[in-house]
């Protein structure tokens, strides 16, 4: 069966610089049905264990460090014996989650992960955070944006390690320069394509998101 994508929203909490909100997290699993990657293992890793099933999973892809996208990874990974991928200018973030358990292995820029006869590739897409990335799939049309890109506008930056000219680069120069048609899976709330978002950038700036 060809490569797809599946959708499961998990609960928790998103916790920094001393305030606690509660949140619900998209995760993305993507492959088909003997194997598939994990992007964002958010809050319960028995619900995302649950959603994979029997498949083998290949990595767990963490798109950022924020720990509402990363506090499950590890037990997800001791489960599944998946190895955890993160982009290492997040490594500051990523140990205030869990200072005791590494990523497995670093993520780059340009690099190609590979699952189900598709490949996605790794964008740098700094701004919400210092190792926030995106992953594009043209085979399924898709682009996995994390928190970088949402429905109506560029993901929060007021916050530590985030940096909004940062974001507004990074959304300009890698992701709207992308096929219109790409259909946007975000790290919360609803898709939206590139564009549907394309045309807003100047707005975006002169509100300073």
């Amino acid at each position: 069966m060809a490569a797809r994508i599946e959708r499961l929203v998990t609960s928790g909490t998103f916790s920094l610089d001393g305030g606690t909100w509660d949140v619900d997290n998209n995760v993305w699993i993507v492959g088909d049905d003997h194997e598939v990657i994990v992007i964002d293992a958010a809050h319960d890793a028995d619900a995302i264990a649950r959603a994979v099933g029997g498949r083998t999973l290949r990595a767990i892809v963490c798109t950022h460090a924020h720990n509402d996208h990363i506090d499950a990874a590890p037990a997800l990974a001791e489960r599944t014996g998946a190895p955890v991928l993160l982009h290492p200018d997040d490594l500051p973030l990523w140990k205030q989650t869990h200072p005791d358990r590494a990523p497995d292995a670093e993520l780059t820029d340009g690099q190609g992960l590979a699952v189900a006869g598709i490949e996605l590739t790794v964008l740098h897409t700094p701004g919400h955070a210092p190792g926030a990335v995106c992953l594009y799939a043209p085979d399924l049309n898709a682009l996995f944006s994390g928190d970088t890109l949402f429905a109506g506008g560029p993901g929060a930056t007021g916050r530590s390690y985030s940096h909004f000219p940062t974001i507004v680069d990074s959304i300009r120069d890698r992701l709207l320069t992308l096929p219109g048609d790409t259909v946007v899976h975000t790290g919360h709330g609803d898709t939206t394509t590139i564009g549907a978002e394309a045309p807003h950038l100047q707005e975006w700036i002169d509100r300073g998101f």
